[in-house]
């Protein structure tokens, strides 16, 4: 994939945005467990960062997905997870179905201020009993009149305190569970939505996640997303950009870690010898950045394909398995390599040891990232060729 001036534009841009409005405020935002998201979207809104690839009409920038992966990756720059993460979620997994199916009426109401960045969007499709099982989502929105009633609730909402509206993913029917389901944008101050709890995570500490309860919560039919029944497919479609998200995001974040790693180890003496300098030590790190490279070339190959218009779901989903694997692979090893100190929570390598374990289970599990991978093989059990 060939960038242009333009592209190293978009980067140049929000990494100077990065150094300057996020990077000084992250230990900050770790320790208090959350970040001013209404603040800080806005500003990225006002930068054109939050509607890249969204249409012109609804305030976006109406640029190919190819400027939105040099984003996504420029993200990397964030000395965190969890910023990135909610950002990732206003750009590439509440929305997209949203500007790909929703009404004019409805785009104009919910898209546009999520790309002028004053209102913040989160995902409702996890819960208590339904994770990467997505089918079996127990929340419904009945028909009353002209209005869906909503009850049920959501479990690690990304920007859940916070967010303003939520794509939300709800039985409407009573018919097979890959085709009674509808997405729905959902006011998050409407009458029964009830926040139960901030969760407390192990890593992705500066982004607030939510217990969300609805409690006989009403809406207007008018505020579904596309088709009735059609919610499954469409959050299908919004996971492979969402899955994309999570390997490209993680390259930059990767190789800092290395860096970092690499300084540390040149200055850290033992046995009369920097650590570095053993080369079981170099050897893994320049093992570990091969397997970078890997992986950004399975991305942007995905990348590539998808602006073809290809499916791209297999090669999503191995580049989010690899991406989950590999970044616990190289936080474990620069943390070893930090020896005492990688324990240190003083120490970035722990953050981003923390930070990583959630890309094996968020978006879709590693193993369920493997049965996609094995479906397009056509080896599952009664589905071979």
């Amino acid at each position: 994939m060939e960038f242009t001036q333009e592209h190293e534009a978009i980067r140049r841009n929000l990494i100077r945005f990065i150094d300057t409005e996020i990077n000084p405020h992250v230990e900050e935002w770790e320790r208090a467990g959350i970040f001013p998201a209404h603040a800080l979207f806005k500003k990225l809104g006002d930068l054109g960062m939050l509607g890249i690839n969204k249409p012109v009409e609804y305030g976006g920038l109406g640029l190919d997905y190819s400027y939105q992966m040099v984003m996504i990756e420029a993200l990397g720059q964030i000395q965190c997870g969890g910023v990135p993460m909610a950002i990732g979620v206003q750009t590439d997994m509440a929305t997209p179905a949203l500007a790909r199916f929703g009404s004019d009426e409805l785009r104009k109401e919910f898209l546009v201020p999520s790309i002028s960045g004053d209102r913040v969007a989160c995902l409702g499709v996890s819960e208590v009993g339904a994770g990467s099982d997505v089918a079996s989502i127990k929340t419904t929105a009945r028909k009353d009149g002209d209005d869906y009633v909503i009850n049920g609730g959501k479990m690690w909402t990304t920007n859940g305190t916070q967010a303003d509206w939520m794509c939300l993913l709800a039985n409407t029917g009573e018919g097979p569970v890959h085709q009674n389901k509808s997405l729905i944008c959902l006011p998050m101050k409407t009458k029964g939505v009830q926040i139960a709890r901030k969760l407390d995570k192990l890593g992705m500490r500066s982004s607030d996640t939510a217990q969300i309860f609805f409690d006989d919560v009403r809406v207007p039919q008018r505020f579904r997303i596309g088709q009735e029944g059609h919610g499954f497919m469409y959050q299908m479609m919004q996971f492979q950009e969402e899955r994309l998200w999570a390997a490209l995001s993680s390259l930059a974040a990767m190789e800092r870690h290395i860096e970092q790693t690499i300084d540390y180890t040149r200055q850290r003496q033992a046995f009369g010898q920097a650590i570095l300098d053993n080369q079981v030590v170099h050897f893994r790190l320049a093992e570990l950045k091969t397997e970078i490279e890997l992986l950004r070339a399975l991305s942007y190959r995905a990348a590539d394909l998808m602006l073809k218009g290809e499916d791209v779901t297999m090669l999503a989903s191995m580049a989010k398995l690899k991406a989950g694997r590999l970044g616990r692979e190289i936080t474990d090893a620069c943390l070893q390599y930090f020896g005492g100190m990688g324990f240190m929570n003083e120490t970035p390598i722990s953050r981003a040891y923390r930070d990583s374990r959630l890309a094996s289970i968020g978006g879709g599990a590693d193993e369920i990232m493997l049965g996609i991978i094995a479906k397009h093989m056509g080896i599952l059990p009664g589905k071979r060729k």
